[in-house]
């Protein structure tokens, strides 16, 4: 009965995770939600709220707050997007997942509602979220925003503090080309008198923000210009955690401002921090610079733009370690703007995850051999120079693809020394069905 409903949500209520931003899965708007919530009860106004928007970066504040704040002894809901395996992922309550006969319950109850007004997945899942927690009774509620801010379902609350992570260049078609524009929607949820952490100060950004905190007469706290409470204890902190993707030492930090804004016991450090350090174990989180294996060694991280993968890609190469790379996009990210990102000296096999909006493997492999060796089909001298260079592009080993996410991981573990770093990454999907359906040791 619960597989029945969540397949009929995912088909009469297309998401945004498997439909993509423009096929009218995505919503803007907030009246939609609002009515939702009073006729759940008014669940947003019992909650006690942390908000997180970002570009990247937001998930892993998100788990870190809950975590540190489960740890404490405080019972905290988190709402997160998008899953990897499971729909009950994105409601978790001291990291674990809301039960199967709740959600059930509640599709089943709802469900004409859900007909009647025309809702969007997120609206319905935002609503389970807010419901569960609200029902549960939780000391505090990590909510995520699913995209932007100004217009995301999870904007009708008022929050204790609202976090912004960070600013770069994704889902241009619906925020804006700039960022300036981008920020714009991310101070969305600055709202009147409610502190603000930012995580990163920008000369693009800084204007946008101070103002709109103004308007609020909403605290300002950029992250990396303060000094947290244990900050000093920074290189100590990072060592133990287990999510370590190279962001993290700047998530920590916001992380770090926002739990100084929030704890009123200061004898509970030891314990907030414990959960830091164990933040994927503790919520369940996967994806994030996670190690699937050891030897080779296999790493798995969903950072699917620019900005995200700039960092990926640095410390990859930084290790010095043979390197293979298992890569897939969606077909509306800026694929160019990642191509001067990759690793020179590694392996890759592109695929393409199951999804309608996966870029295919063989449009990658094209789109890199052009960019690696100029593109002989659209130079305006058709010399034998320039064919001989198209033909060696094309055989080039260093880059092939495979027929699935779960065949190019297996050939990445047949062609790795023990030495070799395997990386899965790319998008949410391409993580997704390597964790579904590989064998790691």
């Amino acid at each position: 009965m619960y597989e029945d409903l969540v397949k009929e949500i995912f088909t009469r209520f297309p998401s945004v995770q498997n439909s993509g931003f423009m096929t009218g899965a995505y919503k803007p708007g907030l009246e939609a939600m609002r009515e939702f919530d009073k006729a759940l009860g008014e669940p947003s106004k019992a909650l006690r709220v942390i908000h997180v928007a970002g570009t990247n970066g937001k998930g892993s504040v998100s788990n870190m707050i809950a975590a540190a704040l489960t740890s404490a002894g405080f019972k905290t809901g988190l709402f997160t997007s998008p899953h990897l395996e499971d729909w009950r992922e994105r409601s978790r309550i001291d990291g674990k997942m809301v039960p199967k006969d709740y959600a059930e319950a509640f599709l089943t109850q709802w469900k004409p509602y859900f007909t009647e007004h025309d809702l969007s997945f997120f609206e319905i899942t935002t609503g389970l979220a807010l419901k569960w927690f609200a029902d549960e009774h939780t000391d505090f509620a990590v909510l995520e925003v699913g995209l932007g801010g100004r217009l995301d379902s999870t904007n009708i609350v008022t929050p204790l503090v609202s976090v912004i992570t960070s600013i770069g260049l994704d889902h241009c078609a619906l925020l804006g080309d700039t960022l300036e524009a981008i920020a714009g929607e991310k101070a969305g949820i600055i709202k009147p008198g409610v502190p603000v952490i930012i995580g990163e100060k920008r000369p693009e950004t800084e204007k946008v923000f101070n103002a709109k905190a103004a308007e609020m007469h909403a605290p300002i706290i950029y992250a990396d210009e303060t000094e947290p409470r244990l900050w000093d204890r920074r290189q100590e902190i990072l060592q133990a955690m287990d999510l370590r993707a190279p962001i993290q030492e700047k998530n920590l930090r916001t992380v770090l401002c926002t739990l100084n804004v929030i704890s009123t016991k200061r004898s509970a450090w030891r314990d907030l921090i414990y959960g830091i350090e164990h933040t994927a174990a503790l919520m369940h989180f996967h994806g994030r610079w996670e190690r699937l294996q050891k030897e080779p060694e296999v790493i798995a991280d969903i950072g699917h733009n620019a900005h995200a993968l700039r960092g990926n890609f640095e410390a990859l190469e930084a290790a010095g370690r043979p390197l293979i790379i298992v890569y897939g996009i969606m077909a509306d990210k800026d694929l160019d703007a990642i191509l001067p990102l990759m690793p020179k000296a590694a392996r890759y096999i592109f695929v393409a995850p199951n999804t309608p909006r996966a870029r295919r493997a063989d449009d990658i492999l094209e789109r890199f051999l052009d960019y690696a060796f100029g593109s002989a089909r659209n130079d305006n001298a058709t010399t034998a120079r320039n064919d001989k260079r198209a033909t060696t592009a094309r055989n080039d080993k260093r880059a092939t693809t495979a027929p699935s996410v779960k065949a190019g991981v297996e050939q990445a573990l047949s062609e790795a020394g023990k030495d070799t770093i395997i990386y899965i990454g790319g998008s949410a999907f391409v993580v997704a069905e390597a964790l579904e359906g590989t064998e790691l040791e």
